[in-house]
């Protein structure tokens, strides 16, 4: 799926010089822990959470850092902190790097930014300017929607065929050691294979084949005389 079929419209959306308790009190009415800021033509320039809200109440609560940490820190980064904690508006205490994609970028892709940016949500952005945001509740759905959709009929050898392709890929594999058969849509793993983990990934791969029904693990630990069995 793509970021145009997954993302909510109709948001609560900020201006940068909107009062920060005006939108405190937007957000808890709203229930939304964020909401992005746009300047008046729509254009996108950062996004307020309650993550940020909370970076200003402790603030003050900071001790200040001594002498010798100051020694390697440079002093606009100490102004730039300032200004989230003591700062009246949205502006001051938005967070102003964000990631952000298109309306076709993949329900992966999403993922990915808020996997490794360690984020909620996901602005969409068309032309630079709003039109949609996803979150991890609109990546769920898509997750179950999709988790659905790979049921769907296919035979036993174009199974077949997808599997072992899929298998090859794998530097984890070892088509000396692990075979397999898929009668009815039903994949049965077996052979020989000592590590868990690989037994897990090899069943998670099998079911993520489409037309697979069930995944059937039939292995055994390798004897001793198999150098470099797995």
């Amino acid at each position: 799926m793509l970021a145009r079929d997954l993302m909510s419209t109709g948001l609560l959306t900020f201006v940068p010089d909107m009062g920060l308790e005006a939108a405190a009190r937007a957000m808890a009415e709203r229930g939304v822990s964020g909401a992005p800021v746009v300047r008046d033509d729509g254009q996108l320039v950062g996004i307020i959470t309650e993550g940020d809200l909370i970076k200003r109440l402790a603030g003050p609560a900071s001790r200040k850092a001594g002498w010798f940490a100051g020694l390697f820190r440079a002093p606009e980064t100490d102004a730039a902190h300032f200004v989230r904690i003591h700062g009246r508006t949205v502006r001051d205490a938005m967070t102003m790097e964000v990631a952000s994609v298109g309306e076709d970028a993949t329900a992966e892709q999403v993922a990915h930014i808020m996997e490794t940016r360690g984020v909620r949500r996901v602005p969409v952005l068309r032309d630079g300017v709003l039109v949609g945001i996803v979150s991890r509740a609109d990546l769920l759905r898509a997750f179950m929607i999709g988790d659905g959709g790979m049921a769907v009929a296919r035979s036993d050898v174009e199974i077949r065929r997808a599997l072992s392709a899929a298998l090859r890929a794998q530097p984890w594999f070892d088509g000396q050691l692990m075979f397999f058969d898929v009668a009815d849509g039903v994949v049965r793993l077996h052979g020989f294979c000592g590590s868990e983990d690989i037994r897990r990934a090899l069943r998670v791969l099998a079911e993520g084949v489409p037309g697979v029904k069930r995944v059937e693990i039939d292995f055994t630990a390798p004897p001793p005389f198999l150098l470099g069995a797995h």
